[in-house]
C-alpha cells in the first residue's frame, strides 16, 4: 500500500503545473545607463508575468557586459553599442540581435555658451567650436559607450584632444559625476538624456541643453543571445522568449508607454 501511495505521489509531482516548480530564469547583462533610467524595473516584471521567466540582471559598464557575454557568463544582453554588437554577431559570439528602442545624447553647457555651441548644425561642428575657443570640456574618460561616442565625435573633427589640452578634462568617472563636475566648472559635456533628466530633477545642475536631435547622438539599444555553440549551458530557449517579447507589439507598447518618476518619456520603441 505504501508503495502505491509513493508511486502516486511521484506521478502527481511530475504532473504539477510548471508554475509550482522552481521558476525558470535567465541571466542578462546590461549597462549602468540602462539600469539608471528605470526602464528595466518596469519592463522585466511585465515579461515575467507574461512568460513565467525571471530575468536576473547583472549591471556593469557596456564593455564589461559584452565581455561577460563572450565568456558565457550570462544568457543574453541588453546593451547600446550597435556597431560593436553587430561585429560580435558577425564573429559568432552572439545570435539573434534585434534593435528594441533608442534614446539620445545631448551636449550640455553653461547658459552663456562661450563657444556658441547652440548655433552649431551638428555635434561635430559643436566640438570643433569648443576646441577653437578652448572652452572647458569635461569627459567621462571611462571607456564607456558614452565616452566612445564622444571620441568618435572628436575624431570627426580631425583629431582627439590630448593631455596637453588644458581645456579638456578626462575624469574616468560615471555620468552623474561628470555632469556634476561640468556644472561646478561651467563646462561643456556630452550626456545621455536620461541621466541628464534624472540629475535635473534631483539637483538642478547649472547647465542647459545646447545641442540635441543630431542623428549621430541617437543611442540604439539592442538585445541579443550568447551563442550556445560556444557555451552549451546558455538558456537559449528562455532568452529567445525575452527577445520575442521585447520586439512584440506588447513589449514595444510597454517601452513607448514608460515614463520615469518625473513623467518624462525616455525611449522610442523601434524593433526591427
Amino acid at each position: 500500500m505504501k508503495k502505491h501511495i509513493f508511486s502516486l505521489f511521484i506521478v502527481l509531482t511530475l504532473l504539477l503545473p510548471a508554475s509550482l516548480h522552481a521558476r525558470e530564469s535567465i541571466k542578462c547583462a546590461t549597462t549602468v545607463a540602462t539600469q539608471n533610467t528605470g526602464i528595466l524595473d518596469y519592463l522585466l516584471p511585465l515579461f515575467t508575468a507574461d512568460s513565467g521567466i525571471e530575468v536576473k540582471r547583472i549591471v556593469v559598464d557596456g564593455e564589461k557586459a559584452l565581455e561577460m557575454g563572450k565568456n558565457g557568463e550570462v544568457d543574453c544582453l541588453i546593451t547600446h553599442n550597435k556597431e560593436m554588437e553587430l561585429e560580435l554577431v558577425k564573429e559568432e559570439f552572439f545570435l539573434d540581435r534585434h534593435d528594441i528602442m533608442y534614446d539620445d545624447f545631448v551636449i550640455l553647457g553653461p547658459d552663456s555658451d562661450p563657444a556658441a555651441v547652440k548655433s552649431s548644425k551638428n555635434s561635430s561642428e559643436a566640438f570643433t567650436r569648443i576646441r577653437e575657443k578652448k572652452s572647458l570640456f569635461v569627459s567621462r574618460g571611462d571607456n564607456s559607450d558614452t565616452n566612445m561616442l564622444e571620441n568618435r565625435i572628436w575624431i570627426s573633427t580631425g583629431r582627439m584632444p590630448g593631455l596637453h589640452n588644458r581645456w579638456y578634462r578626462s575624469l574616468n568617472q560615471d555620468m552623474e559625476t561628470t555632469i556634476r563636475t561640468a556644472s561646478a566648472n561651467q563646462a561643456y559635456t556630452l550626456a545621455d538624456r536620461g541621466s541628464w533628466l534624472a540629475m535635473q530633477h534631483k539637483e538642478d545642475p547649472n547647465l542647459v541643453i545646447l545641442l540635441e536631435n543630431d542623428p549621430v547622438l541617437y543611442k540604439q539599444y539592442g538585445a541579443m543571445i550568447v551563442n550556445q555553440r560556444n557555451h552549451p549551458h546558455v538558456e537559449y530557449r528562455l532568452a529567445m522568449n525575452l527577445i520575442i517579447w521585447l520586439t512584440s507589439p506588447d513589449g514595444q507598447d510597454a517601452i513607448g508607454a514608460y515614463k520615469n518618476s518625473s513623467g518624462d518619456i525616455l525611449f522610442t520603441p523601434n524593433a526591427d
